[in-house]
């Protein structure tokens, strides 16, 4: 099992952790609420766990256009 971190908006994979080094991260992912879990988090087959964040191509994009964040999907 590992945890995986994607991009939200572009799908870019960001970087993963190791079961071994990612115990303290699920501790924290497991304080979600629903609405957040829902959101953010992909529970895959083999229980890998996808956490949706945000890459620093699109950070930067939104900092500079922020009425993207109005936008549903704003990446095509």
């Amino acid at each position: 099992m590992a945890i995986r971190y994607k991009c939200r908006h572009c799908d870019t994979e960001i970087g993963s952790l190791p079961f071994e080094s990612a115990k303290e991260t699920l501790q924290m992912l497991q304080r979600m609420d629903e609405t957040e879990e829902e959101r953010f988090l992909t529970y895959e087959k083999g229980g890998a766990v996808t956490v949706r964040c945000i890459c620093e191509h699109c950070e930067q994009s939104l900092e500079k256009f922020p009425n993207y964040y109005t936008l549903r999907k704003w990446l095509q």
